[in-house]
């Protein structure tokens, strides 16, 4: 009795050695509108819902582009409005690597939303 249920102890501590191996190399899937070059920041009122703040940062945390938009209720779940927030957040990194300096209310967002 106590050989089989050493035996079957050590099946148990294999099996789950091998369960776990094989959940480590499924790789997390990139949603499409996650840049590699930085990420974006929107700040709002909920009493206020037409006037939001977009900061543009770089991944070395560098503020990169900032806009204020009125008057357009963003709604940041839609996919449609991220992927324009990457395509303006991909922009104003190529900007500031060309000048090094951080823009403000060039009318990127309020261009790119119309």
């Amino acid at each position: 009795m106590k050989q089989y249920f050493k035996t079957m102890m050590a099946a148990a501590v294999l099996s789950f050695i091998s369960f776990s191996s094989f959940a480590q190399e499924e790789q997390p899937v990139t949603p499409k509108w996650v840049s590699e070059k930085g990420y974006w920041v929107i700040e709002s009122n909920i009493k206020d819902p037409l006037n939001h703040l977009i900061r543009f940062y770089n991944n070395d945390n560098v503020l990169l582009y900032k806009e204020a938009v009125t008057g357009v209720k963003l709604n940041p779940e839609k996919r449609t409005v991220r992927m324009k927030l990457k395509k303006v957040l991909e922009a104003s990194v190529v900007a500031w690597e060309q000048k090094k300096v951080a823009e403000e209310n060039k009318n990127y967002v309020a261009a790119i939303l119309k």
